[in-house]
């Protein structure tokens, strides 16, 4: 197998920085070319055809005969599952490392295949559970062991209606890898690749978006120019990867006779199609409250009668635009964390002492923040592009929200500790509100309270408003390309007209800027994932306004919550805390949150 170089040297952006820590990923395989990696894959081969030839065609008897030996096999598939996805996770942390790097594509796409390859052994289980008569199911569940199953099991029972003869889920399966898998990668490394110039200087695309929260007009103008031009020279390749994708989305989704374009995200998030639709009803017809108040707001403190599109993030004349330290935002996050819950703040506290986190912007990496999971038997990783700004402070408690919530919910094992997209984004969104919270508590002066206030309202607006737009630009270009292509004009036209309506009149949308959908990773790799943004945050307004006012015992109530991972709906999870995301109150609470901020800048603009 070809060397792949991932040493831990610390890596230094300037003195203000500090030294940003790369992780470790020993704890998952020692190296690419680790003799654990191959043997692992040949065992994954291996183990995965023996439980087929075991399995396959005996577990509609096993059921009814002899629940005992059904436990044992759910007992080996999830064993397999946790194998396969220690697997497929350290390739990609290798790979979003340096997307652009041969080796590492490689590797990816080496260890992707074989993966896919051992778990097509695996697809006949959940089909052939979901065959099994409902009365022997049920009989079945109530062995001890198989009942500790059972939110796997219903969850299971969910996907049946949607479920497709065993070949042709086999065929889709083994198709992944050279459809929507190949497509997905295009989209990253094609990402990864390109350059923007500014000012002569060619520059990621990581570190050209950051300086469209530059102080200087001119540079966040020349930034923005920059993402135009490159991202129009690149408009070919990135329609056509949108319109393969979104026809591969159809295709399945005609196969599997979903009703809705964004039934299959709804099913896999278990949240009801009413649910989000009330919630997108609400948001939507709160712009005029929300967005268009606070970019008009925003416009007078920049003296301008119209904010440019790149001035949207700009940050405010009295800010304070000082680099803010590694060593500062660790203490930030863990001082707010430890406020809420000391448990809390030791697990985020892990990411940092045991190399859990990749923090440096370094060439060729992967753009964004995340926190992945990899495997119970391991832990989560974190990724971020660590700048210094305000808002790198915010991503890194964001995410680190996330990785406190997959550690927690991990002990419920492979099969059960994912948590769907709406209730993931809890842990990460309250993770931030703690954050601000503590920062604003600490502000002692009205400039700092104000500047403090803004740059939160602006964070929840890109996480309610943005997100929600996003979600209607998706289902207009899904909606549209079920007659046909869509061209790179029409792309931008749609992307102009959700952006109009949600950012209002304070905002002037120049030249270039309608290429910028191009850019949006949720929308290449996972279609309509972008509303959770906007579930969590409003899920977490209303949780955050119970936590307080409520008595000694809600930080227990939340750890359950995070504790138990994918194994209860919604409805059981916000119960405990008297809150119903059925009741469309629930997303007004939510929103009235955003609100009161903005009244309260006014208020101070008015002073």
């Amino acid at each position: 197998m070809t060397r792949i170089e991932i040493a831990r040297s610390p890596a230094s952006a300037g003195a203000a920085l500090g030294n940003l820590p790369e992780w470790d990923l020993s704890d998952l395989y020692a190296a690419p070319d680790a003799p654990q990696v191959k043997a692992d894959l040949e065992a994954a081969l291996d183990r995965s055809r023996s439980f087929e030839t075991a399995y396959k065609g005996n577990l509609a008897r096993l059921a009814a005969e002899d629940p005992e030996a059904l436990l044992a096999a759910v007992q080996s598939f999830e064993d397999l599952e946790d194998l396969l996805g220690r697997l497929i996770s350290y390739a990609g942390l290798v790979y979003a490392g340096k997307t652009t790097d041969p080796a590492r594509q490689k590797f990816y796409g080496d260890i992707q295949e074989k993966v896919t390859t051992a778990s097509s052994h695996l697809l006949f289980f959940s089909l052939e559970l979901n065959g099994i008569d409902d009365t022997v199911l049920e009989t079945a569940l109530t062995d001890p062991g198989l009942r500790h199953y059972r939110p796997w099991f219903e969850d299971l029972r969910k996907e049946k209606p949607y479920q497709l003869e065993d070949r042709v889920e086999q065929l889709f399966h083994e198709k992944s890898v050279t459809g929507r898998g190949a497509w997905n990668r295009l989209f990253d490394e094609t990402i990864a690749s390109l350059r923007f110039s500014v000012d002569g200087e060619p520059l990621p695309i990581e570190a050209t978006l950051n300086l469209l929260q530059d102080s200087s007009p001119a540079r966040r103008k020349t930034a923005a120019d920059a993402l135009a031009e490159t991202f129009k020279a690149n408009l070919r390749v990135f329609t056509l990867i949108t319109n393969t994708l979104a026809k591969d989305k159809e295709i399945s989704d005609r196969w599997r006779k979903f009703e809705d374009i964004a039934d299959s995200r709804h099913l896999a998030n278990r949240v009801e199609r009413e649910v989000v639709d009330a919630m997108v009803a609400a948001v939507r017809d709160a712009y005029p409250r929300l967005s268009h108040r606070y970019y008009a707001l925003k416009a007078r403190w920049l003296g301008m009668d119209k904010l440019n599109h790149w001035d949207r993030n700009a940050p405010l004349p009295e800010a304070d635009n000082r680099v803010i330290s590694w060593a500062e935002a660790r203490d930030t996050v863990l001082s707010a964390y430890a406020g809420f819950s000391p448990e809390m703040a030791e697990i985020a506290g892990r990411f940092f002492d045991r190399g859990w986190i990749d923090a440096p912007a370094r060439e060729g990496k992967a753009p964004g923040a995340f926190a992945h999971p990899t495997v119970p038997s391991a832990h989560p990783y974190v990724l971020v592009n660590y700048l210094g700004k305000t808002r790198d402070v915010m991503t890194l408690a964001h995410e680190l929200g996330h990785g406190v919530h997959q550690v927690l919910a991990g002990p419920n094992g492979p099969l059960m500790a994912p948590t769907p997209l709406t209730l993931a984004e809890t842990a990460s969104v309250f993770g931030e509100m703690l954050t601000f919270r503590s920062l604003l508590d600490k502000a002692d002066t009205p400039r700092a309270r104000k500047i403090l206030l803004a740059g939160k309202a602006e964070d929840m607006i890109n996480t309610v408003v943005r997100q929600i737009a996003f979600y209607t630009f998706e289902r207009k270009v899904h909606s549209e390309r079920r007659t046909g292509e869509l061209t790179a004009e029409r792309l931008g036209e749609i992307w102009l007209e959700v952006q109009r309506e949600s950012l209002g009149p304070a905002i002037r949308l120049g030249d270039g800027y309608e290429t910028f959908w191009t850019y949006i990773p949720h929308f290449i790799h996972s279609p309509f994932y972008v509303y959770a943004y906007a579930f969590g945050d409003c899920l977490v307004n209303s949780l955050y306004a119970v936590y307080e006012d409520a008595d000694a015992g809600f930080q227990q109530k939340y750890f359950d919550l995070l504790k138990a991972g994918g194994t209860k709906h919604h409805s059981e999870l916000l119960a405990p805390f008297g809150l119903d995301a059925t009741d469309p109150g629930f997303w007004k609470r939510g929103l009235s949150v955003i609100a009161r901020i903005i009244d309260e800048l006014e208020a101070m603009d008015g002073r």
